[in-house]
């Protein structure tokens, strides 16, 4: 293996210990990989660029990602009595879940909309 993909994996995973140990420590209720991808955001933002080794390690952990998949899979057979006695309120869950998000997406596209339509008539106005 690359000694850069072995940096670059561990980055990735500094990244995720970071959010795990502060979501633990402010109880936060965002998962720990969530905040410690948003802390990688913030330093690829600050370094204005992505380093070839990451975007690299990236593109060939994306090129397997459904092998990352089986352990969640694995789990929910493992777990497959309690998703039987409660299938009903994770459907509910799952099901409300998507509804408001899909009204919250298009809630702000209409908001976003209004605002563009509404700097359009100021733009207009004031060139007149």
């Amino acid at each position: 293996m690359d000694l850069g993909v072995l940096r670059v994996l561990a980055l990735l995973l500094v990244c995720q210990l970071i959010g795990e140990v502060v979501t633990r420590a402010a109880n936060l209720p965002v998962p720990g990989p969530v905040l410690g991808m948003v802390l990688l955001l913030a330093g690829l933002l600050a370094l204005r660029r992505v380093p070839e080794a990451l975007e690299r390690t990236s593109h060939g952990l994306l090129d397997n990602l459904s092998l990352l998949f089986v352990p969640a899979g694995a789990g929910i057979v493992r777990h497959l009595g309690i998703l039987r006695a409660q299938w009903l309120p994770i459907v509910a869950a799952i099901a409300g879940s998507t509804v408001l998000a899909m009204l919250v997406a298009a809630g702000a596209f209409l908001l976003t909309e209004a605002l563009l339509a509404r700097a359009g008539r100021k733009s207009a106005a004031s060139e007149t």
